[in-house]
């Protein structure tokens, strides 16, 4: 096992101006699991091929352990890749397809046998190793794909989008193995995935990309209560978090006549401009009775019932004509207890201490204190 370390790492492919990976630094502790997550075209699955040698730094240089591998072959990177797709191969057995790999660079067969069997009881796949992969489910024809990566016993695993082909149930159960299996087998991960779910749930720290650039790299915590700006805060949570733009007179930002938020000083020596946004996560409202002074009046457009909570999409009502907001509607969660239905209204302020406050001009985050 070994940390990995990129420094300064670039990917320019020939013919285009613009880096596919700019100038990436980060560095991945021995035994972590680090999440790289971004929407598409963001340059997480090329820092990914970078790091296992299937794609070519153009800059910069990466580092397992000590050893720079930026020119080293794959194969001799000491790096198990796991695909999107399984490419098992459909002629050999679950035990074939695992041990492949041993068996290409001489292992003895006593060795394959120990090994397969190892990960085969790690996986839940004993009594699967005579089968073919037609014979198997999708998760199973995953964990194979583990299998065949943890036998090798490498440095480090590069999990590329694995679970991009499961159902919605599925899934949830596989990612959950996969970051207990890394627990328990203590190698050093580097995972890619889109869905900030799956981020938020297995990385012990997750590192967001946008256009091949580092925007934040922090613990799943820390990235949804603290993101540095307007694209890590909209990107990271789901729902994504309501952005109000507003004026800003005098310390507080004016939403709608008697609306006002209170703007934390450092926040106004940072601002760049005339204009603030706030920042407030579907949970930070606060419902309280019509009329409430300083309420935001919200009509609900729709409902979205998960069972132990629900979602309300509203429109705003009432605010001024120079407040705009990031997303058409406004999202307010809901306990279970709370009914609401389209057309009726909701009554709500924000929990100030918990407002995130941004410049809408460079959508750096402001300090709050």
């Amino acid at each position: 096992m070994a940390a990995v370390t990129y420094e300064g790492a670039t990917l320019t492919y020939p013919g285009s101006s613009k880096p596919a990976v700019s100038g990436l630094d980060l560095h991945v502790s021995d035994g972590e699991f680090l999440v790289l997550v971004g929407p598409s075209g963001s340059g997480k699955s090329t820092a990914l091929r970078m790091l296992a040698g299937l794609e070519k730094v153009t800059d910069g240089r990466i580092l397992i352990g000590e050893r720079d591998v930026s020119h080293v072959s794959p194969k001799d990177r000491d790096v198990a890749m796991v695909f999107q797709s399984y490419a098992l191969y459909p002629n050999m057995t679950v035990r074939e397809n695992m041990g492949f790999a041993l068996r290409n660079i001489g292992t003895p067969r006593a060795e394959i046998h120990e090994r397969v069997t190892e990960a085969a009881r790690i996986l839940h796949l004993d009594g699967l190793l005579e089968r073919k992969p037609k014979a198997l489910s999708g998760g199973q024809r995953q964990r194979v794909a583990m299998g065949r990566a943890i036998v090798r016993r490498p440095a480090v695993f590069c999990m590329d989008e694995p679970l991009s082909n499961l159902d919605a149930k599925l899934r949830v159960s596989t990612r959950a193995e996969i970051a207990a299996l890394q627990r328990r087998l203590g190698t050093t991960t580097v995972y890619v995935t889109h869905d900030q779910v799956e981020a938020m749930t297995m990385g012990h720290r997750v590192a967001v990309l946008s256009d091949g650039v580092l925007q934040q790299v922090a613990t799943p915590e820390e990235l949804y209560l603290n993101p540095v700006n307007l694209f890590v805060a909209t990107f990271m949570g789901s729902p994504a978090m309501n952005l109000l733009t507003a004026p800003v007179s005098g310390d507080r930002a004016v939403l709608a006549p008697g609306v006002e938020l209170e703007v934390p000083r450092a926040a106004l020596n940072s601002l760049t401009g005339g204009e603030i946004v706030a920042g407030i996560r579907s949970e930070e409202w606060e419902l309280c009775a019509p009329g409430t002074d300083g309420a935001i009046t919200l009509q609900v457009q729709q409902v979205e019932a998960l069972g132990s909570e629900s979602f309300a999409y509203c429109h705003p009502v009432g605010l001024h004509a120079s407040v705009s907001t990031a997303a058409p509607l406004v999202v307010v969660r809901l306990d279970r207890r709370v009914s609401t239905r389209p057309e009726e209204t909701l009554t709500v302020q924000p929990s100030l201490e918990d407002v995130r406050w941004f410049d809408p001009r460079t959508g750096v985050a402001l300090p709050r204190a």
